[in-house]
């Protein structure tokens, strides 16, 4: 078997609450709480789950743009998380991001051919001026924006395009590991399949890797090889696309999927409705974090943490019922 692209082991980050005159720390937000997970190159590994979860922050600190409380992240057998500064700006060249709101993640005083060409620059990918500038018209045209568009400034473009132009910029430096961070979320429907349909075919053209976080499941299903479902800080379960949507086996993923919307009227779904609201980050319940909305937890549930098992073949799950 080959190693994995991305390895990721008890991934932590917890960001410190500060209060009174001076400023001491006086409680934290358990905002990824032991993460762990392996990902292969050329495939997708959806991350779904509820706002507040911790799949953007978990992303963040693979990247290292936020830095993890502890744990490890390996990239091509490199322990990224004990990289310098120097070492790790060679490495952005092979991991990159796509980010959420196509409105504030581009400069507006920017052209769009100077955002693009940015990482050439930064990290010498072009020898003269004409070099950059075919660069920059060829990632235009490979998502499928043209050559005389470079010129214009952002706010000449739609909410999608913008998106491209993100995507174009994260291209750039010819990358292996893709993070898209709620990269259609903030897009109509009609333009997210167009999106989809154009990070697709990227894959397979330039045999990328994407850890895509979203929490639309419908979206996850379709570009995801295996999903990863996070609560709370955790991964509750892991699959492939397939398993994780015809036989969940964490009571969570199975809410969560009672949710989705049938395209088939004839087809009925019963809908699981959870108790309570999401606890605190801050204050997370002992044992198993969903314990006190889970409709099936028992007392062991409340006390001891369950870790991710096997459950079947590639399908893992971190539930005292289920293993």
């Amino acid at each position: 078997m080959t190693e994995p692209l991305l390895k990721v082991n008890d991934l932590v980050k917890h960001f410190p609450i500060t209060g009174g005159v001076l400023g001491r720390v006086v409680d934290k937000v358990h905002a990824v709480d032991g993460v762990s997970f392996a990902l292969d190159a050329g495939q997708t590994l959806g991350v779904v789950g509820e706002s507040g979860c911790g799949k953007s922050t978990t992303g963040r600190c693979i990247l290292r743009l936020i830095e993890p409380t502890s744990g490890e992240v390996w990239f091509e057998g490199k322990n990224v998380t004990a990289m310098g500064k120097n070492e790790l700006r060679g490495m952005a060249r092979d991991m990159q991001i796509i980010f959420q709101d196509p409105y504030a993640s581009l400069n507006p005083r920017m052209t769009v051919g100077a955002i693009v060409g940015e990482a050439l620059i930064i990290h010498k990918l072009t020898k003269t001026d004409r070099e950059y500038h075919d660069r920059i018209v060829e990632l235009l045209e490979t998502v499928g924006l043209s050559a005389n568009q470079m010129r214009r400034y952002p706010h000449e473009f739609s909410g999608g395009q913008r998106q491209r132009i993100g995507i174009a910029r994260a291209l750039a430096v010819s990358p292996k590991l893709v993070v898209c961070d709620e990269a259609v979320s903030a897009l109509d429907v009609s333009i997210q399949a167009q999106v989809i349909n154009l990070l697709e075919d990227l894959q397979a053209k330039f045999n990328l890797t994407y850890l895509f976080i979203a929490h639309d499941l419908s979206v996850v299903e379709h570009i995801s090889d295996r999903v990863a479902v996070m609560y709370l800080g955790r991964i509750v379960e892991i699959a492939s696309a397939r398993d994780l949507y015809t036989t969940p086996l964490h009571p969570y993923t199975e809410a969560l999927l009672s949710a989705m919307p049938v395209p088939d009227p004839q087809l009925k779904r019963k809908r699981i409705m959870l108790q309570g609201d999401v606890p605190s980050p801050i204050k997370p319940p002992p044992g198993c974090h969903f314990h006190t909305r889970c409709p099936m937890a028992r007392k062991e549930c409340g006390i001891e943490s369950p870790t991710l098992k096997q459950g079947s073949d590639g399908h893992w799950v971190a539930c005292h019922l289920r293993t």
